[in-house]
């Protein structure tokens, strides 16, 4: 058999548009795929195979998902993170049940209303401490929700890392899990970033889902290296019901399937996810350690997965802006969110804390390399 050309060497009427040097801050979504998942892509583009999820990757996906999450786990390959979050709290819900969730959850926030368009659910945020729900605040919706005049609450949704980029224990997770069945609520984990809060606590991917009581999972790939791609992952199947028709009815059923799958096994067949993730987490940790030096700068988040969130005056924040894409919050005292990438360098990293420094014309020798 004739081995296949490089990709750099194949004939293309694609031109390129971009600049492959640009590092920026914005988002773990800016970045590319990682070479071990383009291989991958590669690996499972020769021939045909059958559509739909019936080919060779997606079955034995289900393998490489229990080595992670348990031996009942299911994996429902989809193609992005709010299609995930639909089916999910779709198959845990009924037509008159409600979510329980962070104020500043992603699906609270930042989903366009999917869940209550396409799902027809109701959202309850509650007040969270640096983007994490605490015990009382669940009490207090269950109780202010006790009859047919509100929306029942049926799931409770953590967000792991959370959208303030800090991370639940297991132990935090096991405590609201145990709450939320007391209350016969199923608990489903938004888990785009699940890798990066793995990786920060030190613990296997199964410590703050299925170990700690989660029922459904929506597994993330695209922050942490996939070219595209989530899982909803069924934990308890008992709680959880109708995933591959919700998936189907909710758009989110590829028909060329095995090429969501044949990321996920490299993701999670070695430890292609671990070394991404700590990885982009190292470089954030670098970044806020940089920036926190920087007079005219305060980092006002713990810096516990790949995000750093700082306030810079507007000294500081104008002369970057050129530069760099920087985005203040309006109504968040204008935080600016700064993200790692597991394709961040150090000298990325350092880079731009120079440059911050410049802007608040402090010395910048400490911040990069002699």
């Amino acid at each position: 058999m004739t081995a296949s050309p490089r990709p750099s060497s194949l004939p293309t009427d694609a031109i390129l548009r971009h600049d492959p040097g640009r590092r920026d801050f914005t988002s773990d979504n800016c970045s590319g795929a990682h070479p071990e998942i383009l291989s991958a892509l590669l690996l499972a583009n020769g021939g045909h195979q059958e559509a739909y999820g019936k080919d060779g990757y997606t079955t034995h996906l289900k393998d490489t998902f229990r080595r992670h999450f348990g031996p009942v786990a299911e994996a429902f390959p989809v193609f992005n993170g709010t299609g995930a979050n639909v089916v999910a709290l779709q198959a845990v819900t009924s037509r008159w049940g409600a979510v329980v969730c962070a104020d500043r959850a992603h699906v609270n926030q930042e989903e366009g209303g999917g869940p209550e368009h396409v799902a027809g659910l109701k959202l309850l945020g509650v007040p969270s401490a640096d983007g994490k729900i605490g015990p009382r605040a669940v009490e207090a919706v269950l109780r202010a929700s006790a009859d047919e005049h509100s929306a029942r609450p049926q799931v409770l949704s953590l967000t792991q890392a959370t959208e303030l980029g800090t991370c639940y224990t297991p132990e935090e997770v096991r405590d609201l899990a145990v709450r939320a069945h007391a209350h016969d609520l199923a608990v489903h984990m938004d888990g785009a970033r699940l890798a990066n809060a793995a990786a920060s606590l030190g613990v296997p991917l199964s410590a703050c889902t299925a170990d700690a009581g989660v029922d459904i999972l929506s597994f993330g790939g695209t922050k942490n290296g996939l070219l595209f791609g989530e899982c909803v992952v069924v934990l308890d199947p008992s709680r959880v019901s109708g995933v591959a028709r919700l998936r189907k009815r909710t758009t989110q059923l590829a028909s060329k399937m095995r090429f969501l799958s044949v990321q996920f096994e490299a993701l999670l067949g070695g430890d292609l996810w671990q070394r991404n993730a700590a990885h982009a987490n190292a470089m954030a940790r670098l970044l806020g350690s940089l920036l926190a030096q920087v007079e005219g700068v305060k980092v006002v988040r713990p810096v516990e997965a790949n995000a750093v969130f700082v306030i810079f005056s507007g000294a500081v924040l104008a002369p970057l802006s050129g530069r760099y894409d920087l985005r203040p919050d309006e109504k968040n005292r204008n935080e600016v969110r700064l993200m790692c990438s597991f394709d961040t360098t150090e000298e990325d990293v350092r880079d731009f804390a120079a440059a911050v420094a410049r802007a608040a014309d402090v010395r910048e020798k400490d911040f990069l390399r002699p």
